[in-house]
């Protein structure tokens, strides 16, 4: 998982917000290598062993709903290019076509697919795309392009990684659609709030990139999943207020 040369990048990630990162990315190519190895390995380890629970879940999903067992939505990796993500299908069918950001209750979401969202199991199918390299088990999560379009150019420093399962944005932020409970606009509000504060954690996780440092992030993930309660020190422009719960950055 090496680097590209600075004059190979993609002209909307050669500016000098995103230079920042890559330098410090640049410095760390044993822990990029390693990153790699362990993609493959782990990934093809546990589409071996979780297999079984594919095909459960595959079953499961046709004879909940019409569709796909797979939902395959456009979304942005490494160096802005797009791929086409493997999740288990949760939602109707074609229920793209509306907002593509979730808030709980949603009527899309199947009865299967409550089930799926609630243990993460959605997610698992994307150790496809560790194995392929389109994604990593750690990193910023994959968005689709219409908000990617939007990113900052400090944002886009997040795009010299490719897109991964699972990050400390993704830990603080598991409940997101709670937050977006009652916005009239969720794609804007998604935007304008969500988005700078996941990136906050996303940007600082390059600055603190290490290999080891993605093996705690996992099994913080994993405690996650189990209910364990994690919170961000992330504080929105204009609100002063801290929380009262802080956690230091890993």
């Amino acid at each position: 998982m090496m680097l590209k040369k600075w004059e190979k990048l993609p002209p909307e990630l050669q500016n000098e917000a995103v230079r920042k990162y890559y330098d410090i990315l640049r410095k760390k190519r044993f822990s990029l290598l390693l990153k790699r190895i362990f993609d493959i390995v782990a990934s093809l380890l546990m589409l071996v062993l979780l297999s079984p629970l594919f095909l459960i879940l595959a079953i499961a999903i046709k004879l909940d709903s019409r569709g796909p067992v797979f939902y395959r939505q456009v979304r942005v990796t490494r160096y802005n290019r797009r791929f086409r993500i493997f999740k288990f299908r949760s939602m109707v069918q074609n229920a793209d076509r509306g907002s593509q950001v979730t808030v709980s209750g949603d009527s899309r979401v199947t009865r299967v697919g409550r089930f799926v969202r609630k243990c993460r199991l959605d997610e698992i199918s994307q150790l496809i795309d560790v194995l392929r390299g389109t994604m990593t088990f750690v990193g910023t999560r994959p968005e689709v392009p219409k908000y990617t379009e939007q990113y900052t150019a400090e944002m886009m420093a997040t795009l010299l990684l490719p897109a991964g399962i699972t990050s400390l944005a993704s830990i603080y932020y598991k409940d997101e659609a709670e937050l977006l409970d009652g916005a009239t606009d969720t794609d804007h509000v998604y935007v304008e709030k969500v988005l700078p504060a996941k990136m906050y954690y996303n940007l600082r996780a390059i600055e603190q990139f290490g290999f080891w440092r993605d093996i705690k992030v996992m099994l913080m993930t994993v405690l996650a999943v189990l209910g364990k309660k994690y919170q961000g020190d992330y504080v929105a422009e204009g609100n002063a207020e801290e929380s009262e719960e802080t956690v230091n950055a890993v």
